[in-house]
């Protein structure tokens, strides 16, 4: 059965009840007449000792809320108590004052006691033998040792035991708190990662998109065959960003989740992979060339395997670099890629536009493409020179060491 809320462990009740507890043991003793123990006023009327015994209880309901006056109460009460003769039943519940003292009070209350007991303990073994001329007197340092300085050590243990499960506790909490930190953490970074990816995939398609319909409603006087054209670059630029997105979102779901390649009943015109890499930059070029962008391409050195992490990032930044230079530039771009022993340095220059016209952007691409360098330990730079707007990533190949 469990005790009711207000006899719970560290409450107010419950220090309260056990000091009633103390007082009606204390009285059963009285009643039994066991005193005075140590008999050196054997005609002290028994009523003498019931105030050291109230005191003593009264110092028994303190020990939590004010334990260093329980202390002080217990021991004034015991000093009383044995020079009327001492009684049983008030040395024992002083037992227990000692022991809350050491478990509740400061650390400083619990060395000082130590300290104290062990003195008197030796102190009482040495004053019995003198006293008694045998060395059966050591018998006192055995009576205050049982009364004073077992119940300091009792305490002592239990407090050093409540200190390290508190401790312990804090460590666990903190421990909790930095995997909740480092939780987020990773969540945010996932969240800015994906955020990347779709402006990646979608942003870029999107632009050519808004690029040639844009051509289409405002240009009067356009022929069947540049209608065409345009509406074929919006409709190949439509399907890539789908399928780039599909494969995307593939990628995010778990295993049989419902995902899958797309069917014929999709679209039908949907490519069944799509590849993100710097050796797929001549299809993205051609992609650009036909929204309008005149792309020059150089390549210096030769091209090797790059890693997975690098490669992506470089298509990447290549397809935002051009896609800008589609969007704000004015009309031309200059793509270089160089294939160092340690690095791949990429390189897009074009032309500002002067009339400020061109779509509108708000900074994400230029945020993405230094992040992606960032994580790899690369370099990044963008801005104008010599009016012209020049973007420069250079990602490491090789890890050192």
């Amino acid at each position: 059965m469990r005790p009711p809320p207000w006899l719970g462990s560290g409450t107010r009740g419950r220090d309260l009840a056990l000091a009633g507890a103390s007082l009606a043991g204390g009285l059963v003793l009285w009643t039994l007449g066991w005193q005075p123990q140590i008999r050196p006023h054997p005609d002290v009327p028994p009523a003498l000792f019931l105030p050291p015994l109230l005191a003593m209880c009264g110092a028994v309901g303190l020990r939590r809320v004010a334990p260093r006056t329980s202390l002080a109460v217990g021991t004034g009460a015991v000093v009383v108590d044995i020079a009327l003769g001492g009684s049983l039943g008030t040395i024992l519940i002083y037992t227990q004052v000692l022991y809350d003292a050491c478990v509740y009070g400061p650390p400083r209350l619990w060395r000082w006691l130590l300290r104290v007991s062990v003195g008197l303990s030796l102190a009482g073994a040495v004053v019995g033998v003198l006293l008694s001329d045998q060395w059966s007197g050591v018998a006192v340092g055995v009576l205050v040792v049982l009364v004073g300085l077992l119940p300091v050590l009792t305490g002592i243990s239990v407090r050093q035991y409540r200190d390290q499960a508190a401790a312990e506790r804090a460590r666990a909490e903190q421990t909790a708190r930095l995997v909740e930190l480092d939780r987020r953490q990773a969540v945010s970074a996932e969240r800015a990662r994906m955020a990347r990816e779709l402006h990646d995939v979608v942003a870029n398609h999107l632009s050519a998109v808004a690029i040639h319909a844009t051509a289409v409603l405002s240009v009067p006087g356009l022929d069947r065959g540049q209608v065409e054209s345009a509406l074929r670059v919006i409709r190949e630029s439509s399907v890539q960003g789908l399928a780039e997105m599909r494969q995307m979102i593939e990628l995010l779901r778990e295993p049989g989740a419902g995902g899958g390649r797309a069917s014929a009943a999709d679209g039908g015109a949907l490519p069944e992979t799509v590849t993100a890499r710097l050796a797929e930059a001549d299809r993205l070029v051609e992609r650009i060339r036909a929204a309008g962008l005149a792309v020059r391409v150089r390549t210096d050195g030769t091209p090797g395997p790059l890693p997975v992490g690098v490669d992506l990032a470089a298509y990447r930044i290549v397809q935002e670099s051009l896609t800008n230079a589609l969007k704000h530039g004015a009309g031309e771009a200059e793509l270089t890629i160089a294939y160092r022993p340690a690095e791949v340095v990429l390189t897009v220059e074009n032309p500002v536009r002067r009339d400020g016209t061109g779509l509108p952007g708000a900074g994400a691409g230029l945020i993405g493409m230094r992040e992606r360098a960032t994580l790899l330990a690369g370099r990044f730079s963008a801005g104008p020179q010599d009016g012209r707007w020049r973007v420069q990533a250079a990602l490491p190949t090789r890890e050192d060491g």
